[in-house]
């Protein structure tokens, strides 16, 4: 038998990939914290979770192996990049998630899951005390945590887009997820963990079309025991009910799945009411401002405007309402012509439109959106516009974070207005996938 021999880019980029790796070793080998042992700990999960994602790239992607050593260089990439990122503390690590890592320190680990610490649910919280035993600084252990869920999300971008289409795009939305601006930043240098529920988001839709029904529930109900922000998406399951790709019975598994992510925290002694709670209070958290930041329809009113909140939060609400019942009667009506790719293109509707009309969103809200709709763009390359305006208006409101100031402000008959640019990306965007869904509509199922 024949070796077929590794072609001259695929060792460049092997090798160029291998060097990022070696190289991730200078930052960590700087950090601010912690002792040289625990420095060593930081590098090894950080190239546990290269060889994770060389692993799924290679055999969930169906890669040759002189394409899994080109994969090396992306992968080797999106490494280096987080490694620089790791030391950076954000408000929210400070405010928050350093306190709440502190408490669980400080009150015995699990035993502290009882206590009314921090206002996340319950499986983080379960992190939060299993760190809390582990002599690394909290600091790294919540973004490699983050990380090693960037490293799954790619996946599911990956399996995603696999179901659609095979060759090369499978293995490229991989990459790219890694390579994504806002996932880099949002778990790596901001210490967030969205990648977490829409891993899980991405996943549980990967299962919908592949009728995988349970499995699906399942994951939609972890993804939401992880971030109320999964509702954003949480819709297109009564579409995959509609139009047969579920069954009503396996829709069970989203509050069974949520319900058995309570248990450990009750037999901790949480009180029910306290877990059940715990996204009620975020919501009530929000009011006071209809917008922080986000790229959403209150970016319309002037900088400094003070409009009636409660009859704008409705009117906001009451058009993400109606925008969710626009979809699933499409999908009802025109069910018989509703292929995956219109089940897609619903999918990023919901995940475009529901952050945008809905009132009190943050800046990162359209995490979801932004990794669907790049997945979106590899499956069908003509929907990148799309992909592009979310993720640009996204990255903007990060930077506006970080930089403490706005990216683009905008002088209009007098108001200054602060976010506008961006919320017309989004809106603009909101439009492509609702016309994409509506030919996906037109035409027979199955067919191109």
């Amino acid at each position: 038998m024949s070796i077929k021999p590794i072609s001259p880019i695929s060792l460049s980029c092997g090798g160029a990939g291998l060097a990022l790796l070696a190289l991730a070793l200078l930052p960590v080998r700087d950090l601010d914290l912690g002792a040289p042992p625990a420095r060593l700990a930081v590098y090894l999960l950080l190239l546990a979770a290269a060889a994770l994602a060389l692993a799924l790239a290679g055999r969930a992607g169906r890669l040759p192996r002189p394409a899994v050593l080109a994969a090396l260089l992306p992968v080797g990439l999106a490494i280096f990049l987080r490694a620089l990122a790791l030391d950076y503390q954000s408000q929210d690590y400070q405010i928050f998630l350093s306190q709440w890592a502190q408490a669980f320190r400080d009150s015995g680990g699990f035993a502290a899951v009882a206590l009314p610490i921090g206002n996340y649910n319950a499986p983080y919280l379960y992190f939060l005390a299993a760190i809390s035993y582990l002599p690394v600084p909290d600091l790294y252990l919540i973004k490699l945590f983050s990380i090693f869920f960037d490293v799954v999300l790619a996946w599911g971008g990956l399996r995603l887009t696999r179901h659609f289409s095979g060759g090369w795009r499978p293995a490229g939305c991989f990459c790219a997820l890694l390579l994504l601006p806002t996932v880099v930043l949002n778990g790596a240098c901001w210490g967030q963990c969205d990648a977490l529920y829409a891993a899980l988001c991405l996943h549980a839709l990967a299962c919908g079309l592949e009728k995988r029904g349970a499995a699906s529930a399942v994951l939609m109900g972890l993804a939401f025991s992880f971030k109320l922000q999964t509702v954003f998406l949480l819709p297109l399951w009564a579409g995959l009910w509609l139009t047969g790709r579920v069954r009503f019975r396996h829709l069970l598994g989203f509050p069974a799945a949520y319900a058995a992510t309570c248990v450990p925290a009750l037999l901790l002694g949480k009180p029910l009411g306290d877990i059940l709670s715990v996204y009620l209070g975020q919501t009530r958290e929000g009011a006071g401002s209809l917008n922080y930041n986000s790229a959403s329809l209150y970016a319309f009113f002037p900088y400094g405007a003070q409009p009636d909140e409660a009859l704008w939060a409705g009117i906001g609400i009451a058009l993400a309402f109606l925008l969710v019942l626009a979809v699933l009667l499409a999908l009802l009506i025109l069910r018989r012509r509703a292929s995956d790719q219109a089940l897609l293109a619903a999918g990023a509707v919901l995940a475009v439109g529901i952050p945008f009309l809905l009132p009190y969103m943050h800046d990162r809200y359209f995490y979801l959106a932004d990794v669907l709709t790049l997945a979106w763009a590899f499956i069908l390359p003509r929907q990148a516009p799309a992909a592009a305006l979310v993720e640009l208006s996204s990255l903007s409101a990060y930077l506006v974070y970080f930089r403490q100031r706005y990216t683009l402000v905008l002088q209009l008959g007098g108001g200054t207005f602060t976010m506008l640019a961006e919320s017309l990306m989004v809106l603009a965007a909101l439009v492509w996938a609702a016309w994409s869904l509506a030919e996906a509509l037109r035409t027979e199922r199955g067919r191109p």
